[in-house]
C-alpha cells in the first residue's frame, strides 16, 4: 500500500514484504471500517485501521474522530414491525461495536434510536484506539496493496486517488447525491410557536418539538422552495438522487401536496392549543443530550445558504433560527456490487478484497456496519484459512447482501433494508402478521448462525496481545 505522505516521496507501491498474510488492513474508519476492524480484532487477527482525517477531510465531514454521523443522529425505528429495527436486533445478538455505541449514547427520539452524534463517534474511537489489535493509522491511502487481506470501506466519499485506484479493480462507477439536513441551535427558538409531541404519543411521548403550519404558510413556503437557487450539479455526474435522502425542494416539485404526505405530515399530532392535527408539521428532533441543538426532520437540502436561511425561517418558530449546521449535498459514490462482489462481500476477481459499507450500495447507518460486521467476520475466517460465511437468507443482513450481491446488476440502486428485500414465508399468512413472522423466522435463523460463529470463533489462534481493554469512559473533555 502506499499512502499520500508515501506518494511524495515514491510512486512505487509499498514493498509487499510489509504486509503480513494473517493481518488484515481496513481502509476507511467509518462505520463500516470501525466495525470491521473490531469483529477481526475480537478474533484474534491483527488489523491496521487506515482513516486519512484528520489531515483530510471529505466535503461531509468535520470531526476528527472515527465513525463520524454525517446525514443524521437517528438510528432509525427500534420496533421489530420496521426491517432496520429487527437488523438492528441481530447486530446487539451478534455483539456489535456499532450497537454498543449506540445505546450508551443515545437521546429521547420516540420510537426511534437516536445518539448524540459526537459522543457516539468518540465512543466508538476510544474503543477501537484502546484494543491491542487494533493499529490507526491517521494517513490516506491512495492505493491499494498487491498482497494480504485488504478490506475497503472508504465510503460514499472516497478521495479522488483512492477511487482511481478502486476503479482499476472494479470498472466504472454509478453517482447520486446525499443531502443533508439543517442543525439550529435550541435557545433560538420561538417556543410560543411550538409544541413538544411524539407521533402517536411514542417514547416519551414529547421527545419531537414540532412546528405547526396552517394552508396558507404551507402555500407560501412550498411556492418559495420551488423557486428557489440551488447549488449547481457538475456537468460530468449524473444526478441520481436516493428516495431516504431526497432534498425536501425535489419533493416538493413531486406535487403540491407531497410534502403534506411525507417529512411534513401532520398525522398523529395534535397541536395541544387547538386540540387538532395542524395543516402541515415541520419536526424538529433532538440532536444531542445536552438539548441545545436539534435537526429539521427529513429537510435535506441542495439550497444555497442564503436560500436556506429565508426560507427555513418561514417555519412558524424558526423565525431568529441560529443555524448551526447549514444544509449541503455531496456526491454519493457506490461500485456495482452485483457484478463484482460475492456473497461473502469479496472481490470476485481477487477474493483477499473484500468492500463494505456505503461504497457497497447499502444505505444508512446501520446498513453499513452490518456490512462492516460481515466484512470484519469473514476477513478474520480468510485469515485463519477457514470457509467463508454467508449470514442466512431469511434475516435482515441476510436480505440486505443478498440485494447488494444479487440484484441485476444492469439497474442496481442503493437501498436500505426492508421487509420488500425478504424471502417470502411459506404458506398463506395474513398481512398483519407477515412482519410479526419474518422477524420471528430471522430470529431463529440468527440465533443458529451466531452458534456457527461462535464455533468458528474458538478456532481462531490466540494472539497474546489481545487481552480485552476495559471499556473508555465517554465525556467531552476527551479525545
Amino acid at each position: 500500500m502506499i499512502t499520500r505522505k508515501e506518494m511524495k516521496l515514491s510512486n512505487s507501491h509499498l514493498d509487499n514484504s510489509e504486509v503480513k498474510p494473517s493481518s488484515i488492513t481496513i481502509i476507511g474508519g467509518g462505520l463500516a471500517g470501525c466495525e470491521a476492524a473490531w469483529q477481526a480484532a475480537s478474533r484474534n487477527i491483527p488489523v491496521t485501521l487506515f482513516e486519512m482525517k484528520p489531515d483530510t477531510f471529505s466535503p461531509a465531514h468535520s470531526l476528527p474522530s472515527l465513525a463520524e454521523l454525517v446525514c443524521s443522529n437517528s438510528l432509525r425505528g427500534e420496533s421489530l414491525e420496521n426491517a432496520v429495527g429487527l437488523l438492528k436486533e441481530e447486530l446487539r445478538q451478534l455483539g456489535s461495536l456499532f450497537m454498543e455505541g449506540a445505546y450508551a449514547t443515545r437521546v429521547p427520539a420516540g420510537g426511534a434510536l437516536a445518539v448524540d452524534r459526537e459522543l457516539f463517534s468518540l465512543y466508538l474511537s476510544q474503543k477501537i484506539e484502546a484494543h491491542p489489535l487494533i493499529t490507526v493509522r491517521r494517513e490516506e491511502v491512495v492505493r491499494i496493496p498487491e498482497t494480504g487481506i485488504v478490506i475497503i470501506a472508504s465510503g460514499p466519499l472516497t478521495s479522488a486517488p483512492l477511487a482511481a485506484a478502486i476503479g482499476e479493480l472494479t470498472g466504472p462507477y454509478l453517482y447520486f447525491y446525499d443531502a443533508i439536513a439543517p442543525i439550529v441551535s435550541a435557545a433560538s427558538l420561538d417556543r410560543n410557536k411550538v409544541f413538544a409531541a411524539s407521533r402517536y404519543g411514542k417514547g416519551d411521548g414529547d421527545d419531537y418539538l414540532n412546528c405547526p403550519m396552517d394552508a396558507d404558510r404551507y402555500d407560501t413556503f412550498v411556492n418559495e422552495l420551488l423557486n428557489a437557487e440551488k447549488f449547481p450539479s457538475r456537468d460530468f455526474e449524473k444526478v441520481i438522487h436516493f428516495e431516504g435522502c431526497m432534498p425536501i425542494e425535489e419533493m416538493a416539485r413531486r406535487g403540491h401536496e407531497t410534502l403534506r404526505y411525507g417529512p411534513m405530515k401532520p398525522v398523529g399530532l395534535l397541536d395541544p392549543r387547538s386540540g387538532k392535527e395542524p395543516h402541515a408539521v415541520v419536526q424538529l428532533r433532538l440532536e444531542n443530550r445536552d438539548a441545545t441543538l436539534y435537526n429539521l426532520v427529513g429537510f435535506q437540502t441542495k439550497l444555497t445558504y442564503p436560500e436556506q436561511k429565508k426560507i427555513f425561517r418561514l417555519i412558524p418558530g424558526l423565525e431568529q433560527a441560529e443555524f448551526v449546521r447549514l444544509g449541503s449535498m455531496h456526491r454519493n459514490t457506490f461500485i456495482n456490487s452485483p457484478h463484482l462482489l460475492s456473497d461473502t462481500l469479496s472481490l470476485k476477481t481477487d477474493p483477499r478484497i473484500l468492500f463494505a459499507g456505503q461504497i457497497t450500495g447499502v444505505e444508512g447507518y446501520v446498513e453499513s456496519a452490518a456490512s462492516g460486521f460481515l466484512a470484519g467476520v469473514n476477513a478474520a475466517l480468510l485469515a485463519t484459512g477457514n470457509v467463508l460465511t454467508t449470514p442466512p437468507p431469511t434475516s435482515a443482513i441476510g436480505a440486505l447482501v443478498r440485494h447488494i450481491t444479487s440484484t441485476d446488476h444492469k439497474h442496481f440502486q442503493p437501498m436500505n433494508v426492508n421487509y420488500g428485500l425478504f424471502l417470502e414465508l411459506p404458506g398463506r399468512v395474513h398481512k398483519k402478521e407477515r412482519r410479526q413472522k419474518l422477524a420471528e423466522r430471522a430470529l431463529v435463523a440468527m440465533a443458529a448462525w451466531r452458534e456457527q460463529l461462535q464455533l468458528q470463533g474458538e478456532n481462531s489462534p490466540a494472539d497474546p496481545r489481545a487481552t480485552r481493554a476495559a471499556p473508555p469512559d465517554v465525556n467531552h473533555e476527551q479525545g
